[in-house]
């Protein structure tokens, strides 16, 4: 099942159907078993013509978050771990990322609020103050306030390699900053996600590729469960919050984001969530 949340409401897609939802978004996501909760509301709703929905997620689609915060993964993936260990090493910070992969406890940061999170379609940032900026494609979990993971979206983790490889200390100022996170287009709901499950990427410029990687989720060295328990151990989510997983595909060195830039990731079951690259003005 898919939740849209709109500016005219939550549109439920299941089984080539569709049912607009009059529903608070938060008690809504947060129910304790989301799925059967969506298939008890479906059978009791109205149905949407094709045309109906077509408009409505062309020219009214939010990113699928209410009041949760949303938080991030690091060095989850072999690739993570090399990357920050090459933009760190003139710093002398290389070895930590080395040792948080191999470490029992994972890196979790604080990654934004809503109302720095963009939805498809719209743009996200680069910082005018970093030469070197990448997008971070990323299965996000989304876990209810039980600590119980209900569904999954597609998140881009916008990042400024230039900065945080100036010193590892700089990391909140690397990915925390206005529209510096995207999720969309939908929140996929469902009990678990087929290991199988590959995320893609492709950036273009001027209408051209200029990157392009996969990656299986079967590659992240930990799983969503342990993410998921080390980030509630001592924090209350009252709605709930998403979790970026990590990303396990980075674009080479000599590369980094220019404005105009689009960035469209796609993750099999959920969908592709697609940016256009500005800076703040």
């Amino acid at each position: 099942m898919h939740l849209y949340k709109t500016t005219k409401g939550i549109i439920l897609s299941h089984n080539q159907e569709h049912i607009l939802l009059n529903e608070d978004w938060d008690i809504l996501i947060n129910h304790n078993n989301l799925s059967e909760q969506l298939l008890q509301l479906s059978n009791s709703s109205t149905k949407m013509n094709e045309s109906d929905v077509a408009e409505l997620l062309n020219t009214s689609l939010l990113a699928p978050i209410g009041t949760q915060e949303v938080w991030a993964a690091g060095v989850t993936y072999l690739r993570s771990r090399d990357a920050r260990m090459e933009e760190a090493k003139d710093a002398g910070g290389g070895d930590f990322y080395q040792k948080v992969y191999e470490a029992e406890r994972p890196e979790l940061f604080f990654k934004a609020l809503p109302y720095r999170v963009a939805a498809h379609k719209q743009e996200v940032y680069i910082r005018k103050d970093s030469t070197w900026n990448v997008p971070e494609p990323e299965l996000t979990l989304f876990i209810n306030s039980q600590g119980t993971i209900q569904g999954y979206t597609v998140g881009n983790d916008m990042s400024s390699r230039s900065i945080e490889g100036e010193n590892p200390l700089y990391l909140p100022q690397a990915k925390v900053y206005d529209k510096s996170a995207a999720l969309g287009p939908c929140l996929y709901v469902a009990n678990d996600i087929s290991k199988d499950t590959t995320i893609k990427i492709i950036i273009t410029r001027n209408n051209k590729n200029v990157f392009e990687g996969s990656i299986k989720i079967t590659q992240i060295k930990r799983s969503f469960e342990e993410l998921a328990s080390y980030l509630f151990r001592e924090s209350s989510f009252p709605v709930g919050c998403f979790l970026m997983t990590g990303t396990g595909i980075v674009p080479p060195d000599h590369f980094t984001l220019q404005e105009n830039d689009e960035v469209s990731i796609t993750i099999d079951n959920i969908g592709t969530l697609s940016n256009k690259v500005a800076t703040r003005k």
